[in-house]
This record gives C-alpha cells, sequence and structure tokens, in this order.
C-alpha cells in the first residue's frame, strides 16, 4: 500500500478524520463536509463531527456551502449539536468570504459605477438570500465606493423604500451618485412593476436633489438586470 507522506498503518484510522488529513494534505483535500466538520470540531453523543457537517449543508440556502455567504443561518439552531455560539461562528466565516472576494473584485476595478462590476461584487452575497435585501451604494466623484447601506430587509416596496430615506442617507454621506440594487429571492432578475415605479420615483427626486442616479440593479441566481440599461434611467 502506497502511503503519502510516510503514514504509518497504525495512523490509518485517524486519517478518517477530516482533521488528520487536513494536517497532512492540506485543506484542499477535503470536500465541503469535511471543510465544515473541522471549523464545527464536535459532533453529538449521536453523530460525529462530519455527520453534523452534512446536516448543516443540507439546511444551508441552496443546500450548498455557498449558502453560509447569505447570512440566513438562524435556522440551523434546529440542528442538534448547533447553537448560538456555532452560527455566529459560521456566519462569521461566510462573511470573511464576502470580504475576500469583494476585495478582490473591487481592487481590479476602475469604476465602480459598471453594472457588470456591482453585480459581481455583490453576487455571492445576495444570490444564496431567502428575503430580499435593499443596498444603497454611494460614490463619490471618482464613482470610488463611500459607504453601503442597507436599507431592507425583507421586501422592496414603495411604502418601506422612499426617496426621501434615500437622498437623506447620500446627502448625510456626501455622495456625489447613488446606485440601488436588490434581489429576487425567486432567482428571476426581472423588474416588477413596483420595481419600475420606484425607481422612476428615484430618478424624479435625484434630479431635484441633485445627486446622480446611475442605476437599480436587480440580482437573480447568477444573473441580474440593469434598469439603466433596459431604460428606464436616462440622463
Amino acid at each position: 500500500m502506497d502511503i503519502k507522506n510516510n503514514v504509518t498503518m497504525k495512523e490509518l484510522p485517524e486519517l478518517r478524520r477530516p482533521y488528520e488529513r487536513c494536517k497532512l494534505y492540506g485543506a484542499e483535500s477535503l470536500n465541503d463536509a469535511e471543510l465544515l466538520a473541522v471549523i464545527l470540531r464536535n459532533g453529538t453523543k449521536n453523530k460525529n463531527s462530519e455527520q453534523l457537517a452534512f446536516e448543516v449543508l443540507n439546511h444551508l440556502p441552496g443546500k450548498s456551502i455557498s449558502g453560509l455567504l447569505s447570512g440566513e443561518l438562524e435556522e440551523l439552531t434546529s440542528i442538534e449539536g448547533i447553537g448560538e455560539v456555532k452560527v455566529i461562528l459560521l456566519r462569521c466565516i461566510g462573511e470573511i468570504a464576502k470580504r475576500i472576494i469583494k476585495s478582490d473584485i473591487y481592487e481590479k476595478t476602475e469604476n465602480f459605477s459598471d453594472s457588470e462590476t456591482i453585480a459581481k461584487y455583490y453576487m455571492n452575497t445576495l444570490r444564496q438570500c431567502e428575503t430580499e435585501k435593499v443596498i444603497l451604494i454611494l460614490l463619490n466623484t471618482r464613482n470610488d465606493l463611500i459607504r453601503e447601506i442597507e436599507l431592507s430587509h425583507g421586501s422592496f416596496n414603495a411604502a418601506l423604500i422612499t426617496p426621501k430615506e434615500i437622498f437623506y442617507n447620500a446627502l448625510k454621506y456626501k455622495a456625489v451618485s447613488i446606485i440601488i440594487l436588490h434581489n429576487h429571492p425567486s432567482g428571476n432578475p426581472t423588474p416588477s412593476k413596483d420595481d419600475i415605479d420606484i425607481t422612476c420615483a428615484i430618478k424624479k427626486t435625484s434630479r431635484i436633489v441633485g445627486i446622480n442616479f446611475l442605476d437599480h440593479i436587480i440580482i437573480g441566481d447568477n444573473k441580474y438586470v440593469s434598469l439603466r440599461n433596459q431604460g428606464y434611467i436616462s440622463d
């Protein structure tokens, strides 16, 4: 039998454990469940850490490890062996992954007002979300990102997202331009009538206030729609 790194026969049973395999062969040798098992560390008296990890994967949005990026992990506490501490740990790991992805995209772009760039920047954050999130993007004169503000978590409608709230934040942080972005949990980014109506209301107010309304981008499942590209926002 060919055994890597001079592993002895006595050590072979230990290699069933993801931690030991990671230690010998690197994290890249582990599958998704095994990676989660290393992070979770312990199982319960009825199941080991790998079995627990498989349960977690099946409860994540999309039943995929990418579901950690959504941040919507509260229901994981229904799993025996997953308490608040482990949910917080998994949420933090997802947030670290999101920030790495965003940082890589942002460093490679020269113009953050481009709809494709923005869609890529937020795609992994929003595509797995099971509820609608609305994000206000504030830009300076060079179209650098000043700040992002979550305006709503649950729905996107005129009763919750008003031009007054949007431009209050834009003026507060001295933004020159703004972009609105939200997701469709269905995965289909086709704009609804409400999406179009709100876009037109924001555009009308932007002309009065004197702040550029560059785009309204809707994120679906690995696809997006720019309402500017569709002709609803004109200069």
